[in-house]
């Protein structure tokens, strides 16, 4: 499935969670679609993107590493299902979008957190996911450095 689709269906997931435990799987399969979207960009993405992707995969399996692993049967992992990533600045404009949601919901669950052991999860969490969209970021900068050049190469 295309990357853009994934990320909207777990963005379409996010904002109807309610509970904390349905939140917080939510924001691991954020995290996981993330390291996916790296990685493949690490792999046959554009070469000025391929150290951010690979950054990127590290820092949203960190992400996911800080939080419990969410009991989902295999066909649930939405990463496991990318298979296409014909846009990459469109899936990163979204996977931008996705992972500020996904720090928006961990601030409310660590403001209402049960426990320590929660809210702390939370703020690596935040911190993971904070980190995570500064690499995405960077990589739409330098795809729109990419873009400006292009013309002037082909004029020149």
């Amino acid at each position: 499935m295309d990357a853009v689709r994934l990320i909207l269906a777990s963005r379409r997931a996010l904002a109807g969670s309610g509970e904390t435990s349905v939140i917080l799987a939510e924001v691991w399969q954020a995290q996981a679609l993330a390291q996916a979207v790296g990685s493949r960009l690490a792999v046959s993405g554009p070469p000025e993107l391929r150290g951010e992707a690979l950054g990127l995969t590290e820092l949203a399996g960190r992400g996911c590493g800080v939080l419990d692993v969410p009991d989902l049967d295999p066909g649930d992992l939405r990463a496991a299902r990318l298979t296409e990533l014909d846009d990459a600045h469109q899936a990163l404009l979204c996977l931008d979008v996705l992972l500020g949601e996904a720090g928006i919901a961990l601030v409310g669950v660590a403001s209402a957190a049960p426990d320590e052991t929660t809210y702390w999860q939370c703020m690596e969490a935040i911190d993971a996911a904070d980190e995570s969209r500064d690499r995405v970021r960077e990589m739409l900068r330098k795809l729109a450095a990419r873009e400006e050049a292009l013309p002037e190469r082909e004029a020149g």
